[in-house]
């Protein structure tokens, strides 16, 4: 089972996104959507109005969907869960999702999601996570997460899993802060690379790739064209580079960078449409 909720865990989009990818990669087909009047506040997520056939207007409303794919050559099939991030009842919310685990026989729970963090959008992408067994830690070859503080679904889901005794593991993404606002196909794909070799799926994902190099590329039209952003960037990959502590000396401030980027990034927006 692999799981990705869009809010707090998802920055840049990169979970999601990279969930969405394997389903449409591997033609998932849902099966099951968990009832949303539950577990929104409709005011912090609120339901859309859309035309659907005839003209007709239909409410979406937030929600979580589970998806059946059967991956080639992979040793199991896939459930596949996605949606928005619960407002409230999140231990209600993670006993579903145990048992449905439990119900369907999965072997192992791996749950994605991305951080903002001091990276720069030049170098590979900056992953940690944390697993139930250290023989799944030792499989996705990352650094140990040593994070302390609030948490997200992704966190109470993974507990909900290790107490219920479902091998699980959770991968996590940096995504460059002073681009947030973007999505991130690189950091999706970082991850997407990540569950691969977990759990043994193989997928074309040269059109993600394709998208990755885009980004990178465009971003750094961007940065280059700041001379402010562009120092702090610089700044971030010697820090990156040499991992040493005097390389975060006298570094501007990221947050007043970030709110000029991307303002600088919306207006390029505008300008190209």
């Amino acid at each position: 089972m692999v799981c990705a909720f869009q809010g707090w865990n998802d920055a840049g989009d990169a979970a999601s996104s990279a969930v969405s990818f394997l389903a449409s990669a591997l033609d998932a087909r849902r099966f099951a959507r968990i009832d949303s009047e539950e577990f929104y506040d409709f005011q912090a997520n609120r339901p859309c109005i859309n035309f659907g056939e005839n003209d007709k207007r239909e409410i979406s409303w937030p929600t979580v969907e589970i998806f059946e794919a059967a991956a080639p050559r992979a040793p199991r099939d896939l459930v596949l869960v996605q949606g928005t991030e619960p407002s409230m009842r999140w231990r209600a919310f993670g006993s579903h999702i145990v048992d449905l685990a439990e119900a369907l026989g999965v072997q192992v729970v791996v749950s994605l999601g991305a951080l903002l963090g001091d990276v720069p959008h030049t170098r590979p992408v900056a992953m940690s996570g944390h697993a139930s067994d250290p023989a799944l830690l030792e499989r996705l070859g990352i650094q140990p997460s040593t994070y302390e503080g609030p948490t997200g679904i992704v966190g109470v889901l993974h507990t909900a899993c290790a107490d219920a005794r479902i091998p699980s593991a959770s991968l996590w993404a940096a995504v460059p802060h002073y681009v947030a606002a973007a999505t991130n196909p690189k950091a999706a794909l970082a991850l997407l690379r990540k569950v691969e070799g977990l759990i043994g799926v193989s997928v074309d994902v040269s059109e993600l790739e394709t998208a990755a190099a885009d980004y990178e590329r465009q971003v750094g039209l961007a940065v280059r064209s700041d001379p402010d952003i562009q120092a702090f960037v610089e700044r971030l990959e010697l820090a990156t580079d040499s991992e040493e502590e005097s390389a975060h000396e006298d570094v501007p401030s990221g947050d007043i960078l970030a709110r000029e980027f991307q303002r600088f990034l919306r207006q390029r927006g505008r300008e190209g449409k």
